[in-house]
């Protein structure tokens, strides 16, 4: 049955019931709509073929090539006034016309165009886009947790109200649906009124941690108290004048590697040995130049403790002040003696390594959740088993064959139940810690052989773990984002620190133990308030994860370094940057700063230990750094292993140096 058959029964029915008003009503609608069909046949076929057309266009791959090139191209001729603000939308725009051409199976197209724009993106994103070159198909999209994660965050970009209008205007007069789509699900705009930021103000324009050079500038305005104790052993040692010749020193470095039964709790003792840092899973910004040469520890200021200090015991305190009137001056023309343990045999398992204070303990965590800490004393003796248990105090016996065939100790530590990925010894040397994929951390006792606490309240694997320079406390970092305070006499941390935006992956105690920094894969660096929990300092300027932190000795200054292999060095008082030291060719994994604060160790993942003069570079203006001549002023010396991966340092109280790391085996 057509049109035109119901509408004459319809007519008829009216017709037969008496309705010849509405009959009227209905003959001249009929006829109102047959003119204008008529005259709006003349277009219809016009705008059908546009609207099929457009259609078309905004369904195939190549709108995404096309408005994001539109937008890019409109971005760089605009005015130079609004172009640094313009130009932060097109990263997150780039980034999602890829993710959504791979989600609609468009492969080759999205290589094509990941291929041909991603080196407007390369100086600022570069670790972003090598985690996305990987993505193959959609299963990859869902497998992986960066792209997952991109999907459901929001871009955060500040842009002033005028430069938001001309985007707004650009989209809609060039009718890019595809790219007005993306930037309104997945980019959060801050509108502000008035005249566009500096660009000096947002060196990076835009990341996914979305923290601006303006906030972290509002921050590290803060007061930060960073001098060292009042009353610690060194300042007592100083004012006593109890120094020893250079013979009476090289005496007592002789002595650097006996064990010591009742060794030593440390007030500002030296770095915790920095842990491998599982690779899971960018800052370009400028950082004004600093000509201050680093301040030895008299010239730092005294400051109160914010926590309660561990009482020290009398013959830990004396046995501290002998190696502090031991202690080897360092500088850039007495370089110190290296100790290298290489860990054998490993089979790439071990997760992380830890060196204690006097170098007499060397700890390995593995994959296998297993702990195991060597004696250097007993390394060479055949001697009975060793007794190691667990926190099911089950007793194993455990040997293993050196190169020599001569029977190696070590103690095994079980109690896991993920990889250990962090270890770090108590300043005596009595306790060790040791934190794992299993979210858990647990307190061992070295002479005891046992486990004696498990700390849970991390919600996911703990990365690192670091003893503070007194014991009792320690602070932890995880992949939950958060880093915690604990004491060793409570189950449940005192301060948990969160702001991060992605996992904090090293955490390090500053000399007064009153602060920590934390290393994060957002590319950051925080330092904290144990005290408040308040950040009082945030530093952008890496191009990729923290692996590694250290802090002077007299607390002035830090070092980060990253997964490129770039160490930042910043000044805590004003919470600006130094300088980047750069020369190694992978991840930074260790850094430990000497005993007096004039040299910096770093180790990494292209098999060699770097030795940095802290002085010089702290000198060094900024008019100077041109090319490799200023590489050659700050790195002192380059220490390669034959191949082995350097994944600890530590600086013992008497300026020795200690390293670890495991043989590699190529091919």
């Amino acid at each position: 049955m057509d049109e035109d058959q119901v509408l004459g029964f319809v007519t008829a029915y009216l017709r037969k019931k008496g309705f010849t008003q509405t009959e009227h009503a209905f003959q001249e609608e009929l006829q109102q709509n047959k003119n204008t069909s008529s005259a709006n046949s003349l277009v219809e076929p016009d705008i059908a073929k546009q609207i099929l057309s457009f259609s078309k266009l905004e369904s195939g791959p190549a709108r995404f090539h096309d408005g994001y090139s539109r937008l890019r191209s409109w971005a760089y001729s605009s005015l130079d006034l609004y172009k640094h603000e313009l130009l932060r939308v097109l990263y997150p725009v780039f980034i999602h016309c890829f993710i959504d051409l791979v989600a609609k199976g468009h492969i080759q197209e999205a290589r094509n165009f990941f291929n041909i724009f991603r080196e407007d993106h390369d100086m600022l994103h570069l670790r972003d886009l090598q985690k996305l070159e990987g993505v193959l198909s959609p299963s990859h999209l869902q497998e992986m947790e960066f792209a997952h994660s991109l999907r459901q965050s929001k871009f955060k970009i500040k842009i002033c109200e005028y430069s938001y209008e001309l985007l707004l205007q650009h989209l809609h007069n060039t009718q890019s649906t595809t790219i007005l789509g993306i930037i309104n699900e997945h980019i959060d705009f801050q509108v502000t009124s008035g005249q566009p930021s500096a660009i000096s103000d947002d060196p990076e324009a835009v990341t996914l941690c979305g923290s601006s050079q303006d906030a972290a500038n509002q921050i590290n305005q803060k007061e930060m108290h960073w001098g060292l104790l009042e009353d610690s052993l060194e300042e007592r040692l100083e004012k006593s004048g109890a120094l020893l010749s250079d013979s009476e020193k090289g005496e007592g470095e002789a002595k650097e590697g006996e064990n010591e039964e009742n060794k030593k709790r440390s007030i500002e003792g030296g770095k915790q040995g920095a842990s491998i840092k599982k690779v899971k899973k960018e800052k370009g910004g400028s950082a004004s130049g600093k000509s201050a040469k680093p301040e030895t520890t008299p010239a730092a200021p005294r400051v109160k403790p914010e926590l309660p200090l561990p009482i020290i015991q009398t013959e830990v305190e004396q046995s501290i002040l002998e190696d502090l009137r031991n202690r080897v001056q360092l500088s850039s023309v007495a370089l110190p003696s290296v100790s290298f343990y290489t860990f054998l045999n490993t089979h790439n398992g071990l997760s992380c390594s830890s060196i204690s204070h006097d170098g007499s303990l060397v700890a390995g965590g593995f994959s296998d959740s297993s702990l195991k800490v060597w004696d250097m004393a007993k390394l060479g003796q055949q001697t009975v088993n060793s007794l190691s248990q667990g926190e099911n105090d089950t007793a194993q016996n455990e040997q293993i064959l050196g190169q020599s065939g001569g029977r190696r100790q070590y103690t095994l530590f079980q109690g896991h139940s993920g990889p250990v990925y962090a270890a770090s010894f108590s300043p005596v040397g009595d306790f060790i810690l040791s934190s794992s994929a299993d979210s858990t951390i647990r307190l061992w006792n070295t002479k005891l052989n046992a486990n004696l606490v498990c700390y849970k309240g991390h919600n996911y694997p703990v990365w690192d773990v670091q003893f503070s320079p007194v014991g009792h406390y320690f602070a932890s970092a995880s992949h939950d984002r958060t880093a915690r305070i604990w004491s060793m006499d409570r189950i449940q941390p005192l301060r948990i620190m969160a702001g991060h935006l992605s996992d904090v992956d090293c955490v390090q105690w500053h000399a007064n133990c009153n602060y920590i920094a934390t290393g994060s894969s957002d590319k950051t660096v925080r330092v904290w308030d144990v005290q408040s929990g308040e950040c009082v300092r945030i530093f952008i300027g890496h191009r990729s994860m923290i692996l590694s932190l250290a802090m002077s000795p007299d607390g002035r200054y830090m070092a980060s370094g990253d997964e490129d292999g770039t160490i930042m060095m910043w000044d805590l008082s004003s919470g600006s940057c130094l300088m980047p030291l750069v020369g190694h060719t992978s991840c930074v994994w260790s850094l430990a700063f000497s005993c007096e604060g004039t040299l910096l160790a770093s180790g990494s993942a292209d098999s060699t230990v770097k030795l940095w003069d802290v002085t010089s570079s702290a000198k060094l203006p900024r008019s100077d750094e041109k090319g490799g001549t200023t590489n050659r002023l700050r790195s002192l010396r380059t220490l390669p292993t034959k191949s082995t991966p350097v994944s600890s340092l530590r600086f013992s109280r008497r300026n020795l140096l200690f390293a670890a790391g495991a043989l590699a085996r190529n091919g």
